[in-house]
């Protein structure tokens, strides 16, 4: 799942090299910290959030086959 937010995160910003994706685990749940630089930050959130909303989604729908909960938080 992680490299799954990073793909995307990646393929959305101008500044590649400054995505970091950072991943903590407990038994039942994911916490994804994704950090962008601060003039990508609009790109990743999108209008109204709904790029945020998307990527969330996808990450979510993946988690699925592992029965796992998915939280992923956007930071610069």
């Amino acid at each position: 799942m992680k490299e799954l937010v990073e793909v995307l995160a990646k393929a959305l910003v101008d500044h590649p090299d400054q995505v970091l994706v950072a991943q903590s685990e407990t038994e039942r749940s994911v916490h994804l910290q994704l950090t962008v630089a601060a003039e990508d930050m609009g790109k990743v959130i999108g209008k109204q959030g709904r790029i945020a909303n998307a990527i969330r989604t996808l990450v979510k729908a993946a988690a699925v086959k592992d029965g796992r909960r998915v939280h992923v938080d956007i930071d610069q």
